[in-house]
């Protein structure tokens, strides 16, 4: 089992414009689709899977856990219920949203409904999202290194991440990159786009295709047609060496998500 590169995410759309991107995605060649229980979208983005006529076997389902139902009596039925609206028997990855505030429920607790989860045959792989070294080394004392498949971060040209990734990467664990465009600020960057001039790409396929040779999952989200497109593109392109150093040098630490009173205390 492993993460694909490339995927389709779906926050901050909701009703018809979820629908409308997803089933375009599908249409163009996605089958990456990745949701979430806070989303409130997770039945639209099963009507357009449904109504894309696209075998469940040629697809890959994500969903995360929100925190309100962590704890080990309320888990698992909030993924049925996920399971519910997505028409689905099953998810091929099902990750912890967001680590529990203030601890309330530990660590130990939700990683082990998870991991039952996937033990039921409702989830195919299990991971993180949003989580530090520290939460990390706990939910691998939990459940160990080779039952987490990802850990699904903040991270683009301008937040690296680099102390989360090296410590993930050290244990086996696949990062997955969220807000990869960084909102699209990346995407006036003058050095990414002298890069994708050179190129004859664009920005964002620029900025995919670096995320995605530092071996990251990347799941862009858009609801145009054209920039949906154009993103796929970026699983074809190859940065050199050269480019690669020259992104790895726009790091600045900016975080752009970090949600009061869930938020961890970031490495």
């Amino acid at each position: 089992m492993s993460i694909p590169a490339f995927g389709l995410g779906t926050f901050r759309l909701q009703g018809q414009v979820v629908i409308d991107s997803v089933s375009t995605g599908l249409e163009l060649g996605y089958r990456v689709i990745d949701t979430a229980q806070i989303y409130e979208n997770e039945a639209e983005v099963g009507q357009a899977i449904a109504a894309s006529g696209i075998a469940r076997d040629e697809l890959f389902i994500t969903s995360k856990i929100w925190v309100a139902n962590f704890a080990k009596d309320r888990l698992i039925d909030s993924l049925k219920e996920s399971l519910n609206k997505l028409q689905t028997d099953y998810l091929d990855l099902t990750l912890i949203h967001w680590p529990s505030p203030e601890d309330q429920v530990p660590v130990e607790e939700f990683m082990g409904a998870l991991l039952q989860a996937k033990q039921l045959g409702l989830t195919r792989q299990i991971g993180v999202s949003n989580f530090t070294v520290d939460l990390m080394q706990q939910a691998i004392a939990a459940i160990g290194a080779e039952n987490i498949a990802t850990n699904q971060i903040e991270l683009h040209p301008y937040l690296q991440n680099r102390k989360v990734v090296e410590f993930a990467q050290s244990q086996g664990i696949r990062i997955t990159s969220y807000m990869t465009l960084a909102y699209g600020e990346v995407l006036k960057d003058p050095l990414i786009q002298q890069i994708a001039d050179r190129l004859q790409a664009t920005p964002a396929q620029v900025t995919l295709a670096w995320a995605m040779q530092l071996g990251y999952a990347v799941i862009p989200s858009s609801t145009k047609r054209a920039n949906l497109q154009g993103n796929l593109q970026a699983c074809a392109l190859t940065l050199s060496d050269a480019d690669m150093a020259l992104i790895a040098g726009l790091d600045r630490g900016q975080r752009l998500t970090s949600p009061k009173g869930i938020a961890p205390q970031w490495d």
